[in-house]
């Protein structure tokens, strides 16, 4: 970039016009760069000539320096301009001011004579002070010539010249250092659009492998969502599909359940109808097949006269009436026994023993006189498990419950197995209980298996 002379112009100006001005005691000023931009300021000014301006000069900057000296030849006043490069700058810095030297050399106009300075040994009074006389084109004073002006001295030495010798290096070096940071700036700025270009293909890389990504996400995301809801559906198809079969199960099961209870209800139904057919055969006969059991065991047959009058019904059900049970005896021990409960009967029908007692009969007709057996003790009841009875016999299924009145008698609970069944009357069978008890019971309360 062009050096910037206008931003501290006025200073710069009032300073070189300081030093031009022959009345004016500034025989010096010096010009620098703000910091690292191409600003140019007032360094500083003085009036104590070249030793003054040499003490002023920094080693690690770019200065420009405008003397005023007096020829010492013509005695009149001369202007130095001295480009001052610091050993310290740095080649950069140096590259990018090497083309303001001509733009300063325009400013500072009027210098006779113009040094470019690396070190103090450059600019050294002795060597300036030469080199202005050396260009003030006369070596000669007016003030200092001799009387004998235009006598014959003798032979003369050379002649003086300010003629210098081309350094053909340097020139080539000088040249070779413009074309080298002009040659940097090019790079620089070509190294800078490639960084651009760089960047943005970068950039665009970096877009399109995020949209790349954000696709492949999307992609895979609806088909997490496809197998979800494939799943959701399968798992609703399999629930529906349980749902219908545990109906079916149930139904299966409800209509089981209603044909058992039904084909239940039947059984029972028969074996209400066989109870109260049996109750009624009972009814209609005169005699009491227990009492004619008992008879029988004893080997007596008893007269009408010693038959005693059937006593009054009893109120609980399940109770036989016979003129056994009635003697005083029985009842003493009937007495201390705890009282029996009634045996349930189902709905709509009375205990066949129940309608036995209720039938009119007066007196009981005993059977024909058999031959006399053994006397039998009447509190005699045989009690075998079913290991020791050898053969179980015939088989029949309790129908209803049924309490034992004395220990001639076996009790049992419906559905429970009664062996070794001995049909000795109609109305009364006899045999073992489930707890091995052996004893009559009535045979409407039982069928046979």
């Amino acid at each position: 970039m062009a050096v910037n002379l206008s931003k501290n112009g006025t200073a710069l100006t009032a300073a070189f016009k300081e030093v031009v001005d022959e009345k004016s005691s500034t025989n010096w000023a010096l010009f620098t760069y703000e910091g690292n931009s191409n600003d140019i300021r007032l360094a500083e000014k003085g009036d104590g000539g070249l030793e003054e301006l040499v003490e002023e000069l920094n080693s690690g900057k770019i200065m420009y320096a405008f003397c005023r000296v007096q020829d010492p030849n013509s005695g009149l006043p001369k202007y130095v301009l001295i480009n001052w490069t610091g050993e310290g700058v740095k080649d950069a810095r140096k590259g990018q001011c090497a083309h303001h030297v001509s733009s300063m050399a325009t400013f500072l106009r009027g210098a006779h004579v113009t040094i470019n300075a690396r070190a103090e040994d450059d600019v050294e009074p002795e060597v300036i002070m030469e080199k202005v006389a050396k260009a003030s084109g006369a070596n000669y004073s007016f003030h200092k010539e001799a009387p004998s002006r235009f006598q014959d001295s003798g032979p003369q030495g050379p002649v003086g010249s300010v003629y210098q010798k081309t350094n053909a290096m340097s020139e080539i070096k000088r040249t070779n250092k413009d074309n080298f940071w002009a040659q940097t700036e090019k790079d620089e700025e070509k190294r800078r659009k490639e960084e651009r270009a760089k960047a943005d293909d970068e950039r665009q890389h970096l877009e399109k492998e995020r949209k790349d990504r954000e696709a492949k996400e999307a992609g895979q995301r609806e088909k997490r969502d496809k197998e979800k809801a494939s799943q959701i559906d399968e798992q609703k198809k399999y629930q529906q599909k349980q749902d219908s079969t545990t109906k079916e199960q149930e139904k299966q099961r409800y209509e089981e359940e209603n044909q058992a209870a039904q084909t239940k209800g039947i059984k029972r139904g028969e074996s209400v109808e066989k109870a109260n057919e049996a109750a009624s055969l009972i009814s209609q006969r005169a005699s009491n097949p227990r009492e004619m059991f008992k008879q029988r065991e004893r080997g007596i047959t008893p007269s009408d006269s010693d038959v005693p009058s059937v006593p009054p019904v009893s109120p609980q059900p399940g109770r036989l009436q016979s003129p056994f049970l009635a003697k005083p005896g029985y009842e003493a021990e009937r007495a201390e026994s705890p009282q029996r409960q009634a045996s349930p009967l189902p709905a709509g029908s009375a205990s066949p023993v129940r309608a036995t007692e209720e039938a009119p009969a007066a007196h009981i007709q005993v059977a024909p006189k058999e031959p006399a057996q053994p006397e039998v003790e009447e509190n005699n009841v045989e009690e075998l498990t079913p290991d020791e009875t050898p053969d179980k016999g015939a088989c029949a299924r309790a129908l209803y419950d049924y309490q034992a009145a004395d220990d001639t008698e076996i009790s049992f609970d419906p559905d429970d197995i009664l062996t070794g069944i001995e049909m000795i009357d109609e109305g009364w069978w006899r045999g073992y209980s489930p707890n091995g008890h052996f004893g009559m019971f009535p045979a409407n309360y039982v069928e046979m298996m």
